[in-house]
């Protein structure tokens, strides 16, 4: 038998209260992006919005560490996006961007993936059709420069993206793993100028500065910021449910608190959390680690909102 307690109020309720409040009071709106068509690697990594919304029940809307009420901004879950089928990479991108752009309100989004092919179609429709005019930080252990001979895949979001027109200099990425990369795509990125941190080079410059470098870099030539987080940056040990992730990466820790100043700076208009695969998980470690990643980006906008005049 669950025990509902009044005063220890859960994260899925917090967001489960703001589906009364119009779309134009909505501060952070949770979106589902049940999307695993792309995957390079068999997953299903669609059934994930299903599963992290059971996760925020296990989990508070009070962020004890840094002393943040998540209850103090409005928090809304707005369901699924209506994207295609699994019958074709194309049409669920061009699904998925027709979706996005229909939401409405101003709010802070946090997408929940879904594979990583999800990204190229939501930051062009938070783009509005204006590449030039948005910065792309990725926290992902790989340059998902990929070809498109293929089709859109979730190893290709940000070379599709440069190729639709986003510079190549306002892209940033942090996390990069060693030896989850071909020196030919690392050519790419030098090449159109992406600047990219290795994992290694994250934690010698330190994470927390070179979060804040990366999004002050990216505000200066681009306004609004989309952060893009797939969760296969961490450790292997935390994350059994991505593919992608080796021993090395980052620790859940090291991963919210970059997930708290993302969602503290002003620019930052909308976020992904992608490539956990449910049924590859254990105990929901990848799944926790997920709900917290995205609960404290949330903490980070609370603060936001508390600094603003």
């Amino acid at each position: 038998m669950t025990i509902v307690d009044p005063m220890w109020r859960r994260a899925d309720e917090w967001l489960l209260g703001g589906q009364a409040h119009r779309a134009d009071e909505i501060d952070f709106g949770l979106v589902g992006v049940p999307s695993s068509v792309a995957s390079l690697t068999p997953s299903q990594a669609r059934r994930t919005p299903h599963e992290v919304r059971r996760i925020f029940g296990s989990l508070a809307s009070f962020d004890g560490e840094r002393a943040i009420d998540l209850e103090d901004i409005v928090g809304a879950d707005l369901g699924d996006l209506d994207v295609a089928g699994d019958e074709a990479m194309d049409l669920s991108q061009r699904a998925i961007e027709a979706a996005a752009g229909r939401l409405e309100g101003s709010g802070v989004r946090a997408y929940v993936g879904g594979d990583n092919a999800i990204t190229r179609p939501l930051v062009r429709a938070t783009a509005q059709g204006d590449l030039d005019a948005i910065g792309v930080l990725t926290v992902d252990a790989h340059h998902d420069v990929r070809h498109l001979d293929g089709g859109p895949t979730n190893g290709s979001p940000i070379r599709g993206l440069i190729e639709d027109g986003l510079p190549g200099e306002r892209v940033v990425q942090l996390g990069i793993s060693t030896f989850s990369n071909s020196s030919a795509y690392r050519g790419f990125c030098d090449d159109v100028g992406v600047r990219y941190v290795t994992v290694g080079q994250l934690r010698e410059r330190g994470i927390l500065q070179t979060v804040a470098w990366a999004l002050e870099f990216l505000s200066a030539s681009a306004r609004p910021v989309y952060v893009d987080f797939d969760i296969d940056v961490l450790d292997r040990a935390y994350a059994p449910a991505c593919p992608g992730s080796r021993p090395g990466g980052l620790t859940p820790r090291e991963l919210a608190d970059l997930a708290f100043l993302c969602g503290r700076h002003p620019n930052v208009v909308a976020a992904d959390f992608v490539e956990v695969d449910p049924a590859r998980d254990h105990n929901d470690l990848t799944l926790l680690a997920l709900g917290l990643t995205v609960l404290s980006f949330a903490s980070g906008l609370v603060a936001r909102k508390k600094s603003e005049p």
